[in-house]
């Protein structure tokens, strides 16, 4: 049945191209057969009836592996597809353990609480089992009461949390939970894709945290990883637990049959290139799924995209089914955790048809069988596009994946290069555990749960002689017979925002409702979001932010009936600090060093609704922040200079042009978001007083992107110069060169200016790039 309603609704999208609708590929994913192995040893009688009893009777070959890697005694990373068995990966050594031994314990570690909730299922599904009917487990969380808090600290085997937790609330409190770490076996980090970036740097210190309390009670537990396919597993595995991982990849799991559609919105202005929005598209797609009955998720890349679709999409659907209006509904951040279980409930049961969902849903909560994934924009890394993707045809059941390209560098490279999409492997994710902002952070709560000594140089490793000093600079940390202790009174771990850099963030008041809090903003992006005139939305309501008050730290909202939505304009500067690196290439010298960033919005953009056309623009004027963090940047030569304004080109809109489509490609390379990474281009700048472009991490400290543009910036200028010189525009438009972020209003960009400019970086390369007639 479903077969044929997935087959029914490509045909439609088929029928749609005569109404300006783009497929532009269609790509057929084979079924795969599953591979099963058995461990070199029987499992434990009491786990295998247990499995049995739930239908599993064989093993897929990646589990039997990690399963007998673990018994080795060795940490491992199982990197595996979305639904293949990974939580076997943990659960089955960590029964076996808690079965032989029962004072054995396990720390579970999700990236959200929903996760542990979701596993917490699983566990009480095998637990069933009368032989296992002893072992003792529970979700330790912000939600959980002092009287369960304390009985798990007491009597559980398992304890599922997350990074938040374990550094807010567990390791500061070591000792009451000495019995559990002094019998420690098993550390599980599950999702450990998602902790690259800023998140990654806070948890490997994290894990270090662990290690050293760990460490005072005899206990030397292993790690058990479990990620999504990224380039460097063994790499990213090894930087976050700090030592050697061994990868089991051979995945055995079977896979049904997937078709991936790529779809184009058509062009809403054929002179400038400017395709019709990517929302428009969206809707009527996904109320063609709710309509023929395909329970999907749709993923989007910001809150306010999902607010925007679940808006549109009910507005269509009360047009031609009223009847099915309240069956789909948003799903993101900032919602309350009852309400989320409900829509996972809902999905689950299927009393929900579609969900407009953030990268919340991307995870592996069960939320029962889907039929379609639609994913608006391209997700940012191949591991979320093949995680989103996965989401739909579990147990080998056919499904349906549609990619809309948004109007942007990266999107319409992969649109225009699907073998790349399908065939490439995916990118670097990227960690820098000695970020001297969040080494320091956590040497202070490391001090705090037990004095440094000169040991622990070498576990949080190279940033750690100057983080301690700044430390004892500031009057954190004192010394005293060569250990370090932290002095103050306060509780350093409490004011550590894993999730980022920040301090406390910013509430959103409804004060038309009696200054009820809607959701908490965090302070990293509040200037960015909730502005003065912005409009913000919340569970598919429109909200006008009246008043920001930057000392309370609360933006004040009132409901609005808007047909617009609002864009904010931000600018730029930079200012070197000093070079660490370089690279003297042929065309130019390349540099990565440190770099101060100051950020100011300036203004914001309103835009209609559904058409996206430009209302009106508003200053504002709101204080700058700045920061110091990560670059790479490279000069433009005389020579090249000259050659441009030889051909009658624009110099400056050339740089600019380069500056915005090396951002849009960067993430290709590195495991980022287009968000995470800024840029300058000027034709003199203050420090150098020559042509300079800069890209630069978006976190105070760094987290390494920029580090790895440096590395790869050669196969960065060629996939850019690929991408500018062969998209059809004329002069330039947002699949290339235009940026949604540009303070400047795109000017001035000049098209050919950039092609000319990335053709001489490349001179004297290996493989100088595309040749044809657009290029020259």
């Amino acid at each position: 049945m479903v077969d044929s309603q997935i087959q029914a609704f490509v045909d439609w999208l088929y029928a749609r191209r005569g109404d300006g609708g783009q497929m532009m590929h269609v790509e057929e994913l084979p079924p795969r057969e599953g591979r099963y192995a058995t461990p070199q040893q029987p499992l434990h009688p009491t786990l295998q009836a247990a499995l049995e009893r739930r239908g599993i009777r064989r093993l897929y070959t990646h589990q039997a592996t990690a399963i007998d890697r673990v018994r080795a005694d060795r940490d491992i990373v199982v990197v595996t597809g979305t639904a293949s068995g990974k939580t076997l990966c943990y659960n089955a050594p960590t029964l076996e353990a808690i079965l032989a031994d029962p004072m054995a314990r396990a720390l579970y570690l999700f990236p959200t609480k929903a996760l542990a909730q979701d596993q917490l299922r699983t566990l009480d599904e095998l637990t069933a089992h009368p032989g296992l009917g002893d072992i003792r487990y529970g979700a330790y969380d912000g939600d959980t009461s002092p009287s369960a808090r304390t009985r798990m600290r007491r009597q559980a085997h398992i304890i599922l949390s997350n990074p938040d937790m374990l550094s807010m609330g567990i390791l500061p409190n070591h000792a009451s939970w000495a019995t559990f770490f002094r019998h420690l076996r098993y550390v599980v980090l599950d999702e450990a894709h998602v902790y690259r970036g800023i998140l990654g740097a806070h948890v490997a210190c994290l894990i270090r945290r662990l290690q050293r309390v760990c460490a005072l009670y005899g206990a030397y537990p292993r790690f058990i990883l479990c990620s999504a396919t990224v380039a460097n597993p063994g790499e990213h595995a090894g930087r976050l637990i700090g030592r050697e991982v061994d990868v089991v990849d051979d995945d055995g799991a079977p896979q049904g049959p997937r078709r991936f559609v790529l779809w184009n919105p058509p062009y809403a202005d054929h002179a400038t290139r400017a395709r019709r929005s990517i929302h428009t598209e969206a809707t009527a797609i996904l109320a063609e799924l709710v309509k023929a009955g395909l329970r999907n998720i749709t993923f989007v890349r910001a809150r306010k995209v999902a607010e925007l679709l679940l808006l549109y999409t009910r507005d269509a659907l009360r047009r031609e089914r009223p009847d099915l209006v309240e069956r789909i509904s948003a799903y993101r951040g900032g919602y309350l955790p009852a309400e989320r279980r409900e829509i996972e409930r809902q999905l689950f049961s299927g009393e929900l048809l579609g969900v407009a969902a953030t990268n919340a849903l991307e995870l592996g909560i069960d939320v029962g069988h889907l039929d379609a994934t639609l994913l608006v924009g391209y997700p940012g890394t191949i591991a979320s596009l093949r995680q989103q993707a996965g989401r739909a045809g579990r147990s080998g059941r056919e499904s349906l994946s549609i990619l809309i390209g948004q109007d942007n560098p990266l999107d319409q490279y992969f649109i225009r290069h699907p073998q790349e999409l399908f065939g490439r492997t995916p990118e670097h994710a990227l960690i820098d555990p000695g970020n001297e902002y969040v080494l320091s952070d956590h040497l202070a709560c490391a001090a705090f749960e037990s004095p440094l000594a000169e040991a622990d140089g070498a576990l949080f490793g190279p940033g750690y002689d100057k983080a301690l000093a700044m430390l004892e600079e500031e009057g954190i940390l004192e010394t005293r017979n060569g250990r370090h202790y932290y002095i103050l009174d306060d509780y350093p771990a409490q004011s550590v925002n894993l999730r980022g850099t920040a301090g406390a963030g910013y509430l959103l008041v409804d004060e038309s409702d009696g200054r009820r809090v809607l959701e908490e903003i965090d302070a990293a992006t509040a200037l960015f979001r909730v502005y003065p005139g912005a409009i913000y939305l919340h569970r598919g309501e429109s909200y006008l932010i009246t008043r920001l008050d930057l000392d309370a730290g609360i933006a004040a909202v009132q409901p609005i009936d808007a047909d617009y939505y609002t864009q904010p304009r931000e600018i730029n500067e930079i200012h070197i600090i000093r070079s660490y690196e370089v690279r003297h290439l042929p065309a130019t010298d390349l540099y990565f060093g440190r770099v101060r960033v100051r950020q100011q919005v300036i203004g914001f953009r309103r835009m209609q609704q559904y058409t996206e056309a430009l209302l009106s623009e508003e200053p504002l004027d709101l204080p700058p922040t700045s920061f110091e963090t990560r670059a790479l940047w490279w000069e433009v030569s005389d020579r090249l200079r000259a050659e441009v304004v030889a051909r009658g080109l624009d110099f400056l809109g050339g740089l600019h042009a380069v500056e915005h489509a090396c951002i849009g490609i960067l993430p290709m390379l590195a495991m980022c978001d287009r968000n995470d990474i800024g840029g300058l281009s000027t034709p003199a700048h203050p420090d150098t007083d020559r042509p300079q472009i800069f890209i630069y991490d978006g976190y105070p400290g760094g987290v390494g992107i920029a580090h790895k543009g440096f590395e790869l910036v050669e196969e960065l200028w060629r996939r850019t110069l690929d991408l500018v010189a062969h998209c059809p525009c004329e002069s330039g438009c947002p699949s290339c060169i235009q940026s949604p972020k540009c303070g400047n209003n795109n000017e001035p960009l000049d098209k050919a200016a950039a092609v000319v400019i990335l053709r001489g970086l490349l001179e004297g390369t290996p493989d100088d790039g595309p040749r044809d007639r657009a290029v020259e």
